[in-house]
């Protein structure tokens, strides 16, 4: 008999078995921005949004490989950028934000004001205005978080703070680091930062109390993600720890003869893997309980020769790496493997 759930179940099981161990098919390449860097990179559904220091973000298709759309208007380099069905958000070096049309490429809107790059600014992102301003911060606004209520923002005056974005007021500065703060996450109930001092710290949001500071890690912690009380950190020091946010333990340090040889750039988890990138030219996956190496997805074969890859994003059936080089090695281009089954 015919069970859609049974169906799921074996489906899914198939594509974790071809994440672990299928045959790598060659990825799709998607080639655009020249020899720039991709400095952001965004992926949902079958839409993929690059944005680099050209000056330009670029749509495309994650099924053909196609750009769709080339979105053109910063005078500066795009830095960051977010997406949420057709929307896309690019802020850029020209100090201005951009909203856009991923279907029509159409510049929706243009958000001006920011002078200074230690203030932050909530936008109406329908109407193009500027809602509040916040300030407070004394050096550059390094990373920030909003869960639609709160606002949270890391910066290089060592601190980290917690806004009100309605009253425009500093609820919590939080202090405690010795260097510059430059990753965040924010769960609602939880803050984790990530400085240059190489230490991660866990606050409470609502008594602004430092729970816990992580120590382990070497150097600056470049990326982290969390999730269900569990972060994964990736560092510069070529190790990704995950931890415990609840206990402040580390339960697992991803390392060993496979481990990456420089550091880590960018990573994601599941409730099972662990996909990591690095400096080194390689995509590693990891199994997120036991913390053992499972294989390389990528490894450039310009890699420890100048090959990078800069971004990962990955859903449950494809990855995306944004790849290229500092000194003209590799090509950049974005790389797209497909991990999803044919079930007849």
């Amino acid at each position: 008999m015919y069970s859609p759930w049974k169906f799921a179940f074996m489906r899914q099981h198939k594509i974790d078995m071809n994440w672990r161990s299928g045959d790598l098919k060659a990825p799709k390449v998607l080639k655009g921005h020249d020899d720039h860097v991709i400095t952001c990179l965004q992926f949902c559904g079958n839409r993929i949004v690059s944005g680099s220091d050209d000056n330009t973000l670029k749509v495309w298709s994650a099924v053909t490989g196609e750009c769709v759309q080339t979105l053109v208007g910063h005078t500066g380099g795009v830095w960051s950028s977010q997406m949420r069905d057709n929307i896309v958000i690019s802020g850029s070096t020209d100090r201005t934000l951009k909203v856009w049309n991923a279907d029509t490429g159409e510049c929706v809107h243009t958000l001006y004001g920011h002078t200074s790059t230690a203030t932050l600014r909530l936008w109406d992102i329908e109407t193009g205005q500027c809602l509040h301003v916040l300030m407070g911060h004394v050096a550059a606004v390094r990373c920030v978080q909003y869960d639609g209520h709160k606002v949270v923002s890391g910066a290089y005056d060592y601190t980290v703070k917690v806004w009100d974005p309605e009253s425009e007021s500093c609820i919590h500065t939080l202090q405690g680091h010795t260097n510059r703060v430059y990753s965040l996450q924010f769960d609602g109930t939880h803050i984790v930062s990530g400085s240059l001092d190489t230490s991660i710290r866990v606050w409470d949001m609502e008594s602004g109390n430092c729970l816990h500071t992580l120590m382990g890690h070497q150097s600056l912690t470049s990326g982290m993600e969390l999730r269900d009380n569990i972060l994964v950190s990736g560092n510069a020091d070529s190790t990704v720890k995950i931890w415990d946010i609840k206990t402040g333990q580390c339960l697992q340090t991803l390392q060993g003869p496979s481990k990456h040889q420089s550091a880590v750039t960018c990573l994601q988890f599941s409730s099972k893997f662990v996909v990591t990138s690095s400096d080194d030219g390689t995509v590693k996956l990891w199994d997120l309980k036991t913390g053992e190496f499972v294989r390389n997805l990528v490894a450039l074969e310009s890699g420890g020769s100048g090959g990078v890859v800069w971004r990962i994003r990955a859903s449950n059936t494809k990855l995306v790496c944004a790849v290229g080089s500092r000194n003209g090695t590799e090509e950049t281009k974005l790389l797209v493997l497909d991990f999803d089954v044919d079930l007849k």
